[in-house]
């Protein structure tokens, strides 16, 4: 278990997880802004995205009452995503990526709760001093979470991201203490 609070706990993937990321990473309204609706997911694919071998990649599901609601990776950011961003390699800088898999569970906090108690996990247990997240511009919901969550706009990264068939902008966003 790597965060247990408020009715939420992320623990580490399993293997038996890989049928809740098919169902997650299938349906539209996620893939909308994860992954792209024209990449569904199915069970081939979520073991080799997400159960690859890289050690420094914490992969997590997320729970929220005792049901798995989503999905959590943490990492530190490598010698050249620093150098991008425009950080120095001795930053202790940690990248976060989440997503509320299940709608019925979106709008009600829960990603605000996550990304807030990870965040401050990994700042308080000093894995990190600053966490960072590269939401796509377009994604208003997700850049008002990490906002309510203490997180501030530090760079707009142009062309970041392939999705959809089209480059998105990002924000570089980070919080530290």
């Amino acid at each position: 278990m790597i965060f247990d609070q408020e009715n939420l706990l992320v623990r580490p993937l399993e293997e038996s997880d890989a049928s809740y990321l098919a169902k997650w990473l299938s349906d539209e309204r996620v893939l909308e802004f994860y992954e792209g609706r024209d990449n569904p997911h199915d069970i081939k694919m979520i073991r080799e995205v997400f159960y690859s071998k890289d050690e420094q990649i914490n992969t997590c599901i997320v729970e929220y009452k005792s049901e798995p609601v989503g999905y959590l990776q943490f990492y530190p950011l490598t010698y050249d995503d620093k150098a991008l961003y425009g950080y120095s390699n001795e930053e202790k800088l940690y990248g976060m990526d989440q997503f509320i898999g299940d709608p019925e569970y979106w709008n009600n906090g829960i990603g605000t709760k996550l990304v807030k108690g990870v965040s401050e996990y990994l700042l308080d247990s000093k894995i990190a001093n600053i966490v960072s997240v590269d939401p796509q511009t377009r994604n208003e919901r997700a850049i008002r979470c990490y906002e309510k969550c203490g997180f501030k706009k530090v760079k707009l990264l142009p062309n970041q991201e392939l999705h959809e068939g089209m480059m998105q902008d990002c924000w570089l966003m980070e919080y530290r203490k």
